[in-house]
C-alpha cells in the first residue's frame, strides 16, 4: 500500500511539473518583474573595447522607478551620471550636464530601454524595439534581445538580461563591432506591488 501510493505521489509530481515549467513564459516573466515598482541596487561593469588590450571596469548604482524612471550612476573610475525620464536623457560629467530626447539618441534607445522594460515588466516596449528570446526557468531565466531595426542591428548585435525570479541581475551588450560589456547588478532595495 505505501509502495503504490509513493508510486502515485510520483506519478502525480512527474505529470505537474512539466506544466508548472511551462508556465513560465515571457509573460510569467513580465508579470513577476511588473510587480516591483521602484528599486536600487549597485553595480559592477566590465567592457571589453575591440581597440584596446584592457578591460575596462566600473562601479556604481543604479535606480529606477516604473513605469519610466532610470537612472545610472558611475562612481568609480569616474563619476559620471545618465538619467532618463520618459523620453528626456540627461548625461552628467563633473559640473557639466547635457539634455536631449531619447529617440534622438537611437543607439541610446536600444539600451535604456533593455533594461528599463525589462526592471518595468514591459512587453510592449520590449516587443516594440527588439525580438525576444526567453531561455531558462523562474529561478534563474536570460532574455535575449535583438534589435528590430536593421541600422541599429549593425550596432547592437544583442542585448541579453538576466536574472532570478523578478530581479534583474545581469546585462550583457554585445556590438556589432566586436565591443562587449557585462555589467552584474547586486539589488539594495525594491519595492513591490501589494
Amino acid at each position: 500500500m505505501v509502495a503504490t501510493l509513493c508510486a502515485l505521489v510520483l506519478g502525480l509530481t512527474l505529470l505537474v511539473s512539466p506544466s508548472r515549467a511551462a508556465a513560465f513564459d515571457l509573460d510569467a516573466l513580465m508579470a513577476s518583474l511588473a510587480q516591483v515598482k521602484s528599486g536600487e541596487a549597485t553595480f559592477t561593469e566590465k567592457r571589453t573595447v575591440f581597440q584596446l588590450d584592457q578591460t575596462l571596469e566600473s562601479s556604481g548604482r543604479l535606480s529606477f522607478a516604473a513605469p519610466d524612471s532610470f537612472t545610472r550612476e558611475t562612481l568609480k573610475p569616474r563619476r559620471d551620471r545618465m538619467a532618463v525620464v520618459g523620453n528626456q536623457l540627461t548625461v552628467s560629467q563633473g559640473s557639466r550636464s547635457r539634455s536631449t530626447t531619447l529617440d534622438s539618441v537611437p543607439e541610446a534607445v536600444v539600451i535604456v530601454e533593455a533594461i528599463r522594460g525589462t526592471l518595468t515588466g514591459n512587453r510592449e516596449t520590449l516587443e516594440r524595439y527588439f525580438t525576444t528570446q526567453l531561455l531558462g526557468g523562474a529561478e534563474r531565466w536570460s532574455l535575449d534581445l535583438v534589435p528590430r531595426d536593421a541600422r541599429l542591428r549593425g550596432q547592437v548585435a544583442q542585448v541579453r538580461v538576466s536574472g532570478r525570479q523578478g530581479q534583474l541581475r545581469e546585462v550583457q551588450i554585445t556590438m556589432t563591432d566586436g565591443d562587449r560589456s557585462v555589467m552584474q547588478i547586486e539589488p539594495v532595495t525594491a519595492e513591490r506591488s501589494p
